[in-house]
């Protein structure tokens, strides 16, 4: 199984939830269907904030002037 399928990027768990969001606005999806892809917008959904919330910790750490990991407090964000 490649990478990409066992761990997809970001932008392409977007696109795949875009898409399921999209099939399941138009209303023409079987019910057995709607609830399975349901069930995958809402784990990649998941998956997609997990990884923003890491990005955003990532984020308040910056290097200082010594090369030291240091963290922003929270009201300079």
């Amino acid at each position: 199984m490649s990478e990409e399928k066992t761990n997809p990027s970001f932008e392409n768990s977007m696109r795949e939830l875009e898409e399921i969001v999209q099939k399941l606005e138009q209303g023409d999806v079987p019910l057995e269907e709607a609830i399975e892809m349901f069930q995958e917008g809402m784990k990649l959904s998941k998956d997609c904030h997990e990884r923003l919330q890491k990005v955003e910790k990532q984020m308040t750490e910056v290097l200082s002037e010594d090369g030291t990991l240091s963290t922003l407090p929270e009201e300079d964000l």
